[in-house]
């Protein structure tokens, strides 16, 4: 059995302390707020999972010294990200270390001392991308593998979510101002709390092997709501290293919520679809001539987390690399948030510095 020490009482806390608890992992979430730690046992996790789960350990900050788990999960807003990490790799030593998306604040300060900690250090630090890891992701890939659509032409991802959603998931908050979602600087807004859509581009462009995003061009709808300062609606047009070209939308405004990939062949398509319809993801793959088909995953909201915390497990049983959720790979996703905020100031192309 795995002990397992989450920072952060959340909605993303919650979800992954209940698929750790799936496993028979020990769990432990701290928080600075007492009032998150009493949300959690007695409104957010009850609520969801349909009753509180007493293998669950809730403690605040100063109770959490001594705790040296296997695997520490840190699920607090991004700014805080680097100097939680630095931390738990110095004084915790864990086998694993799982970082929340997006990795950190769109001027990536601090990754450069984790990322020396990290080569110094024993512990595998992955990324919270967990959309790489469902199994319509899965199905994807193995469609692409066979080659039936031919070479790839181009990539497209939309993801596209009113942020209501969040918001009905934190009662307790009033708006975006009272969070970091709200401010684009803090991870927030489309670009950083909708990266899903970037990552999982950069994820099936190493599926495809067509190399890494080279440039791109943004436009944002950039917004002030009293105190709050984000971007709620970012397009951005790519060139990849191969000279394959792309497009990734990303906003907090849409609903009904579209979220799909799209790659188009030089034989068909593939197209990968979260909550495609009635209650279930999807895959949908045609050759030219030919009647497309489809592939209808049934899924449920915490089914979102089970394939993430299955690679967590793999890892700790040396079974997997953890290279899809990489501290690399959720940098790489955080060096072209970091590009599209600078090609919106500039208006203009910008290269991406990897």
């Amino acid at each position: 059995m795995y002990s397992v020490l989450i920072y952060g009482a959340g909605s993303i806390g919650n979800h992954l302390a209940y698929a750790c608890r799936c496993k028979g992992w020990r769990v432990t979430i701290v928080d600075i707020d007492p009032e998150a730690l009493r949300r959690t046992k007695e409104e957010i996790y009850p609520v969801r999972y349909g009753r509180w789960d007493e293998g669950i350990a809730l403690v605040s900050s100063a109770g959490v010294d001594e705790v040296l788990p296997d695997v520490v999960i840190i699920g607090t807003p991004p700014d805080t990200h680097m100097t939680i990490a630095l931390e738990a790799l110095q004084k915790r030593t864990p086998k694993v270390l799982l970082i929340e998306k997006p990795l950190c604040t769109p001027d990536l300060k601090g990754y450069a001392e984790l990322a020396a900690a990290t080569r110094k250090a024993e512990t595998v630090v992955l990324t919270g991308y967990n959309h790489v890891h469902t199994r319509n992701t899965r199905e994807a890939e193995n469609v692409l593998r066979n080659g039936d659509i031919g070479n790839p032409l181009s990539i497209s991802v939309r993801w596209l979510e009113h942020w209501g959603g969040i918001f009905a998931a934190h009662p307790w908050l009033s708006g975006p101002a009272d969070t970091y979602l709200g401010f684009s600087a803090l991870g927030g807004g489309a670009c950083g709390e909708h990266s899903h859509g970037i990552n999982l581009f950069q994820h099936f462009a190493r599926i495809l092997g067509v190399g890494r995003i080279a440039e791109l061009s943004c436009t944002m709808d950039r917004v002030r709501q009293g105190e709050a300062d984000f971007d709620r609606n970012c397009l951005i047009n790519v060139t990849l290293e191969s000279g394959l070209v792309g497009s990734i939308a990303q906003d907090v405004i849409t609903s009904p919520a579209v979220k799909t990939l799209r790659v188009q062949g030089e034989k068909g398509f593939l197209e990968w679809y979260a909550n495609y319809r009635g209650g279930n993801d999807a895959v949908v793959w045609g050759v030219d001539g030919q009647e497309p088909r489809e592939i209808l995953i049934p899924r449920k909201r915490p089914d979102d987390f089970t394939g993430e915390i299955d690679e967590v497990e793999a890892v700790l049983q040396g079974k997997s690399s953890g290279a899809s959720l990489s501290l690399e790979a959720g940098y790489e996703t955080m060096q072209v948030i970091a590009a599209a905020y600078r090609s919106h100031e500039l208006k203009k192309t910008v290269q991406v510095e990897y």
